[in-house]
């Protein structure tokens, strides 16, 4: 295992083998990379994640193998020389070319030759031992014509099938295969005649007729021509030289002359056609697909975090509007936990226009509820409200936010949030979760199911247990890369803290139901079902504001207490005196503090934490406003500048919100002058930018943008 792992992450054995042993003793990414840096080496949460992944595989690989094994020695085929090959074989691949011809499968056309007794007819044909004429091979064929072979064509039929399906298990000749294929493939797409004109099928046209090299076709377009080919607009095909790879093999096989040999010839054929190419472009057309989703998910996954790591207002009072015409506009005022203290609808646009009486509602519950922001949802008239509210002239200064509202009915209907508001309607928990969004968007958008985020593409055409698996990563390690605040949050969000899981953050908050708020991390330890091994994987990652113990709020971990409290004692302060006190940190020599466990990459992040102690690593929220001219594409002019927010970004480009219905897109090669390798080294979600309008088409909606470099 370890060398296996070595081979695929060039990390050291060490590394390798302690973070194993960690992995192994149920320590998670976050636990690891965090507060066992001497053990690992350093690793960060990817490498040690890479470690896991790639110990998965062998593990996984090693199952398979004994499976084999486990049938060869049951078919009683296993030779040590076999045996040797399958216990040697690192790549699932090749294990499965060598199960290949011992494999049990459904009935198959050689498999009813053989039973007809023709399975000697074969091999002398492909001896070729004799180069036999027309009259010789009548005479050897007719020896095995029997009721169920009634004719010399079916005998030498059958016989074919028996050398097309060894030809088939030739190591030799699938990896030649394979080789052309990764080489030379090309994916040949036709539209379906009947969907040329159908409206829905308009989106694939550019695919109606394409063909593009598929190790070179960009993720992002194998994906949506899959879709198109899934949705019965288009179909597709994987085509190379068929002609070359049959004549290579035949080069290969024929060693004669006879009419033996024109056997042998019209068998490879039916083993290329039949078996060989429509097997191994099938795996090839699929080893495409899972990079192109390995590609999405990645891409995926960068955005969530950069979502979930979006810039918090933090603790202060909100008020939420959920904008809508005809149905009025949902308000709500949360106070700075994010409690719900009031709820109402007021109607400012089409059809009652009560403009008036809505800002003096507004007006007054800013007033009512010491409002310090407000925060108003980005869908359907948005815009409208957002130009209502900012011509109310408020009492004190009160900051003005545009929320994204996507996944916000997903979370309105769900458990979660009914448990949260069982009396209130989803109305009022939409206006809710906009809200919390802007206080917290971290805390708030776990609740949700990242794939109703709208920040991915493809989300639903990739492997979907691969997908989830990636994302529950990233939320964890934003989870636990901010920290926790163990007495307000949600059970959603303490599930994600690091050897939590769901029954124990629901023991946590029931636990601070019927005993109030924890005032120390050694409380923890008291909830029910919470042992040691997972008090030991949170407890860093849990924070309580003012506790009983002033680390208590940071990321030392309660191991590393006393190391604190002895380096407090040597300078003749209290651990209070001496948190973000530089003076008496940075003359503390770290070195005096080490031990077997402890070393100086974790003294070091001590005396970083203590010197700004419960640092949050997001941005703080700033104030955005798109130009109040534009509020639909019929405004859009060629040349235009105008704000936006970057809000999804893909493998060719990135989307902007530029305050209307229609998100624009900046291409790759729009992004800079030069070339461009990766999007997020230009922009990152929520980014505010300026923009410039390059095209517009009305009719298609769509909206060509490049990034102003101003």
């Amino acid at each position: 295992m370890i060398n296996y792992i070595k081979k695929h992450t060039n990390l050291t054995e060490k590394s390798i083998k302690n973070t194993v042993a960690l992995i192994q003793q149920d320590c998670t990414i976050p636990f690891i990379s965090r507060y066992r840096k001497e053990a690992t080496g350093n690793l960060d949460e990817v490498q040690v994640g890479d470690i896991v992944k790639f110990k998965d595989q062998f593990e996984s690989l090693e199952k398979r193998k004994t499976a084999i094994l486990k049938a060869l020695l049951e078919q009683d085929v296993l030779t040590p020389e076999l045996e040797a090959k399958v216990k040697a074989c690192e790549d699932p691949t090749a294990l499965e070319d060598l199960y290949l011809p011992f494999k049990k499968s459904r009935k198959t056309k050689a498999e009813t030759a053989r039973k007809n007794g023709l399975e000697p007819l074969a091999k002398i044909l492909m001896s070729q031992s004799h180069d036999l004429d027309q009259k010789g091979l009548n005479a050897l064929v007719q020896k095995f014509i029997t009721s169920e072979v009634d004719s010399q064509e079916s005998a030498l039929e059958g016989a074919r099938h028996i050398i097309a399906e060894w030809i088939n298990e030739r190591i030799d000749f699938r990896k030649q295969i394979r080789k052309e294929l990764e080489r030379r493939a090309m994916i040949v797409t036709k539209v379906v005649k009947s969907k040329k004109t159908e409206e829905n099928a308009q989106k694939y046209r550019d695919y109606f007729e394409w063909e593009e090299s598929l190790t070179r076709i960009p993720s992002h377009r194998l994906l949506a021509i899959l879709r198109a080919e899934t949705e019965g607009c288009i179909r597709t095909k994987i085509e190379i030289d068929h002609d070359n790879a049959i004549k290579r093999m035949t080069d290969q096989l024929i060693k004669s002359k006879g009419v033996n040999a024109e056997q042998i010839e019209i068998a490879i054929t039916d083993a290329y056609k039949r078996l060989l190419y429509p097997s191994l472009s099938n795996e090839i057309l699929q080893q495409a697909k899972q990079k192109a989703d390995d590609t999405a998910i990645s891409i995926f996954a960068k955005n969530l975090k950069q979502l979930l790591l979006g810039a918090p207002l933090g603790e202060k009072r909100v008020l939420a509007i959920d904008p809508g015409f005809r149905t009025g506009c949902k308000v709500v005022c949360l106070d700075e936990n994010g409690d719900l203290k009031h709820n109402e609808t007021i109607y400012p646009h089409a059809p009652k226009n009560d403009s008036l009486g809505a800002m003096k509602k507004i007006s007054f519950l800013t007033e009512a509820h010491q409002i310090e922001a407000i925060a108003i949802g980005n869908g359907t008239a948005s815009r409208e409200t957002e130009a209502l509210v900012k011509k109310i002239r408020f009492k004190h200064d009160i900051q003005v936010f545009v929320v994204s509202e996507a996944g916000a009915s997903i979370y309105s209907a769900s458990k979660i949030a009914r448990e949260e508001f069982p009396n209130y309607d989803v109305t009022v928990r939409g206006s809710v979760s906009i809200g919390r969004r802007l206080q917290d968007p971290l805390a708030e958008l776990v609740k949700i199911d990242a794939k109703s985020i709208g920040v991915g593409q493809y989300q639903h055409d990739v492997d979907q247990s691969k997908l989830q698996n990636e994302l529950d990563m990233v939320v964890q390690s934003c989870v636990n890369s901010v920290g926790v605040n163990i007495n307000t949050a949600s059970h959603s969000l303490l599930s994600y803290v690091s050897g939590i899981g769901l029954k124990l953050a629901e023991n946590i908050v029931k636990y601070r139901s019927d005993n109030g708020a924890f005032s120390s991390r050694k409380d923890i330890k008291n909830v029910s079902r919470l042992g040691e091994k997972a008090f030991e994987q949170a407890a860093g990652f849990l924070r309580i504001k003012a506790g009983q113990h002033p680390l208590d709020d940071s990321t030392v971990h309660p191991e590393s207490y006393s190391i604190v409290e002895q380096m407090a004692k040597d300078k003749g302060a209290s651990v209070s005196e001496l948190v973000g006190n530089k003076a008496k940190l940075n003359s503390i020599d770290i070195t005096h503090y080490q031990t077997k466990t402890v070393g100086l990459l974790t003294l070091k992040d001590i005396l970083s934490e203590l010197e700004k102690p419960g640092l949050d690593i997001r941005e703080q929220a700033k104030v955005f406003s798109f130009n109040q001219n534009i509020t639909s594409i019929n405004d859009l002019q060629e040349g235009q500048l105008l704000p936006g927010i970057v809000n999804n970004i893909t493998a060719f480009g990135c989307f902007v919100d530029v305050g209307i219905k229609e998100s624009g897109l900046i291409h790759i090669s729009n992004l800079s002058d030069g070339f461009v390798k990766d999007v997020n080294e230009h922009v990152h979600l929520q980014e505010q930018i300026i923009v410039k309008v390059l095209e517009v088409d009305v009719n298609r909606k769509r909206i060509q943008l490049k990034l102003h470099q101003g």
